[in-house]
């Protein structure tokens, strides 16, 4: 896959009144961490009493990380008043006597340099309440000091050479470098990304990723027949990347990746050119990294497909004929080719039962302990995109998920091949994340890691710079990635919705959700540190949350539009699940002109968010692209312009509009909210009329 699809794209993104006492201390400390030599290590611990009461006080603590980045952590100290913690929030609190342990809550588990972690707590005491002075993490006494680093090199752990299964475990998670090496161009920065440093490999690493997928396109770097000999330049900026990417720790990855649309899939009308490039471009990358580490993985080739085939039964002949000569290459090699890991797709790199069975037959052929299959996952088409009507993570779309994973589950690592699925995501992310909501999104990713962990399968986040900042090292959508993270280990809880309405036009009333509890258990609502009241501002019954009217009121304020406050529902286990209480009014629409090119129309949102739009004819047909649906492609056909009051059609849209047929559309707003809006067009001019 790639941001940049084009011809890709597929049919099938308390604080307390008074000021406390506030201790700084510099602690020193042995973490867990990445880097090409050993990890330096040192740290600040703020500890802030904001509020204090009688009998009882608030206080903050806040961990900088002044050394290497570190994924992990537990802070321990000891009052010296004997008081007790009551309550904790961003970390898991436990106390023996006075000594208490504060360990991180999965999704807050990695600290950057220089970044900090935080967490807060209510406690009680008596007598006196003086903050501690002294502290440890992960067992190291404070020194005040950054440590340095050991001088002895950690143990390397390759994968052992008779256990496949076990490697491919300890690649996950995987992360995956797109739209770089694989860009189609004259480097790297082609698609817009910049160039690959250490410092990107460091900081992802430092998120939490075991492996880490470097997809390499090697068409423009190749001369001509018979030899095709790849660019020395290049092919040393591979070898580069890849060794950063090794010595950091990592799995790595790497493969032939849009080669395989660019010429590989003529090989139904050009059977021996397409095998003579591609056989000399594995050899000359067999040569090139026969001498690199264990963790170094081949993949033969990113989602073949063949052009102007006969059918089902010679696709699978030409893809087992690259998977075959690919294997017999670099297993001729020699060195640690030998006993490599290989990883071999399906046609496509489908999950369909056909493209399965045929690979594993080239796995019984090959009889190889060696070999890994991998398959793509981008979830059920129209949900991923935003189509026809995918507006949400229901019944259908969790079941294609679990039908593709049993699937693959049942074929391979039933039988002790390995899977890693290779790219996983939502197609509509090729941009951006926001083509589906974003709750339904967090339910998606969050089944997606539970179902992938319980059928063993290896997941390699695809993220071809729309996720994590590539010189920023910070990620877009941090909500988002908390979700992924937690569900690499555990399940959270969600709900039917994360948003709440109250139309500023009417009274407010109580709202329900439906909780999906996910094997976790409610513990409460919180809105900042606040806890609220159960039994008054909310109650549960069952799955069923209610939020009171009383409480509503009081959330809602000046029902100004938009969110009016944020409150997070916590369960036993993952990831709170954010609540936005919002003030709407029906949205307004208004006339506007413009042309096929370039058409927007007014809109006052008034707190409301676009969930899809119908478009349809005054017989009752369907208008626009995908015309066997009403529902159009989110972002793609028509957008949201939030900041500019308006929604835009999209040429792509008018593209399929028939000349001189007026056209209905229907907005469908979040909040329940239908309006519609009609647009018609004479040539390239386009009129478009509220009402």
């Amino acid at each position: 896959m790639t941001g940049i699809r084009g011809t890709l794209r597929r049919t099938r993104w308390r604080i307390g009144a008074a000021a406390g006492v506030v201790t700084a201390l510099a602690t020193g400390f042995a973490l867990a961490t990445t880097g090409t030599a050993q990890a330096a290590a040192g740290c600040q611990v703020t500890y802030a009493v904001g509020g204090q009461w009688q009998g009882g006080f608030s206080a903050n603590v806040t961990v900088k990380n002044l050394g290497d980045a570190v994924n992990g952590w537990r802070l321990t100290w000891t009052f010296p008043s004997g008081q007790r913690v009551t309550q904790a929030w961003n970390a898991t609190v436990t106390a023996s006597g006075a000594d208490v342990t504060a360990t991180d809550v999965g999704y807050n588990a990695v600290i950057a340099t220089n970044a900090t972690a935080s967490f807060g707590f209510n406690g009680s005491w008596s007598g006196t309440n003086t903050a501690p002075t002294s502290f440890a993490l992960n067992g190291v006494a404070c020194t005040g000091a950054t440590a340095p680093p050991p001088t002895t090199p950690p143990p390397t752990t390759p994968p052992p050479a008779t256990d496949a299964m076990t490697a491919v475990a300890a690649m996950q998670p995987g992360w995956n470098l797109g739209n770089s090496l694989d860009a189609v161009g004259p480097d790297e920065t082609a698609w817009g990304n910049p160039r690959i440093t250490p410092e990107l490999l460091d900081n992802v690493r430092a998120q939490g990723f075991k492996s880490i997928r470097i997809p390499v396109t090697w068409s423009a770097h190749t001369g001509g027949a018979p030899n095709h000999t790849i660019a020395a330049a290049y092919l040393n900026r591979v070898k580069e990347v890849v060794d950063w990417a090794l010595a950091d720790g990592f799995y790595v990855m790497i493969n032939i990746h849009h080669d395989s649309w660019q010429w590989i899939n003529t090989m139904p009308t050009d059977r021996a050119g397409v095998l003579t490039k591609y056989n000399a471009i594995w050899t000359q990358l067999a040569t090139t990294f026969r001498g690199s580490s264990p963790k170094l993985v081949f993949e033969s080739v990113n989602e073949p497909q063949f052009t102007g085939s006969s059918g089902d039964a010679q696709n699978a002949t030409l893809l087992n004929e690259l998977n075959t000569s690919f294997h017999r290459i670099v297993r001729a090699s020699g060195g640690n080719n030998a006993n490599r890991l290989l990883v071999l797709p399906t046609l496509h790199t489908s999950s369909e039962q056909a493209r399965l069975d045929e690979l594993r037959s080239t796995f019984t052929a090959l009889n190889d302990p060696f070999l890994i299959a991998t398959v793509h996952f981008y979830g059920y088409w129209p949900f991923s995109v935003n189509v026809a009507g995918g507006t949400r993570f229901d019944a259908t779309v969790q079941k294609d998920l679990t039908d593709s994973f049993d699937r693959v589950h049942d074929t391979f690592v039933a039988r002790g091949i390995p899977v890693i699925i290779g790219e996983y995501g939502l197609l509509g992310f090729d941009r951006h994340t926001g083509t589906i909501q974003q709750g339904e999104k967090l339910k998606f990713f969050e089944f997606l890691g539970h179902y992938a962990r319980s059928k063993k399968l290896t997941t390699m986040l695809w993220d071809n710079g729309q996720h994590f900042h590539r010189t920023g090292f910070t990620w877009q959508d941090p909500e988002l990635f908390g979700q992924i993270k937690s569900s690499w280990t555990t399940r959270s809880g969600t709900a039917s919705a994360d948003q709440v309405f109250s139309a500023r036009a009417s009274a407010i009333t109580s709202k329900t959700l439906t909780l999906n509890l996910n094997g976790t258990s409610f513990v409460g609502l919180r809105q900042g540190s606040t806890d609220l009241v159960r039994g008054t501002d909310y109650m549960v019954s069952g799955d069923q949350l209610t939020l009171t009217a009383a409480a509503l009121t009081r959330l809602h304020g000046n029902r100004a539009y938009g969110v009016n406050a944020t409150l997070h529902a916590r369960f036993s286990a993952g990831v709170p699940w954010r609540i936005n209480v919002v003030t709407y009014d029906r949205p307004v629409l208004a006339d506007a002109t413009g042309t096929t090119g370039a058409f927007a129309l007014p809109a006052q949102f008034r707190g409301d968010q676009l969930a899809t739009m119908e478009a349809k004819y005054a017989d009752g047909s369907n208008a626009g692209p995908h015309n066997w649906t009403s529902y159009k492609e989110f972002d793609v056909t028509f957008a949201p312009d939030y900041a500019g009051n308006r929604i835009v059609l999209k040429p792509e849209f008018f593209a399929e509009v028939n000349d001189g047929a007026p056209v209905t559309l229907t907005f469908h707003f979040w909040s329940g909210e239908r309006v519609t809006y009609r647009v018609a067009r004479s040539g390239g001019t386009v009129t478009g009329t509220a009402g």
